[in-house]
């Protein structure tokens, strides 16, 4: 299971790494919360602009604080492995819900272009290609994340899935490259 759990933890890392320099910085949080309200069109200043590149500071400001690094600091890898793993996936339903419930509770907030509380197939492929997933992975993803099928996902859904792909409980592609 650990090296499900640190092959996935890698994979994110590369996706966050844009410049491959085999280091992560609050930039490269910062990066993918842009690419993600881009995705939309939502303005960065609007309020659910703001909430997501929020929450990605935020996640990285919790992770560098945890690993007692000064804000302008950088992580690598392994650093990022040791962290994640012992922060957020051992910590179980409490780190998801500190750590990456906030990002999530955001992110759907802008996906949610029609309202309804919940993503439906259209706005979750926005966002998770968005984040490196193609689109026939975009598709895959939704419909095993979809547990009631009834066609939309809620935050609970959304979360539930997020925490046990990095735990390494549910085998679908929520990350790309």
């Amino acid at each position: 299971m650990l090296d499900v759990r640190s092959e996935r933890l890698a994979r994110r890392f590369r996706l966050w790494d844009t410049d491959g320099n085999g280091h992560v910085d609050r930039s490269d949080f910062e990066a993918e919360g842009r690419r993600i309200v881009a995705a939309f069109g939502e303005d960065e200043q609007s309020p659910r602009g703001r909430a997501v590149l929020d929450a990605y500071l935020a996640m990285w400001d919790y992770l560098a604080a945890k690993a007692s690094l000064q804000p302008d600091a950088t992580l690598s890898a392994k650093q990022f492995d040791r962290i994640a793993q012992t922060e957020i996936i051992l910590m179980g339903n409490t780190g998801f819900s500190d750590v990456l419930r906030p990002t999530i509770s955001a992110t759907l907030d802008l996906c949610d272009t029609d309202g309804d509380g919940q993503v439906n197939p259209t706005e979750f492929r926005r966002w998770i290609e968005a984040i490196g997933v193609t689109k026939p992975h975009a598709e895959e993803a939704f419909d095993q994340i979809d547990e009631n099928h009834d066609g939309q996902l809620s935050i609970d859904e959304l979360a539930q899935a997020v925490r046990d792909y990095h735990a390494g409980l549910l085998d679908i592609p929520l990350l790309g490259r």
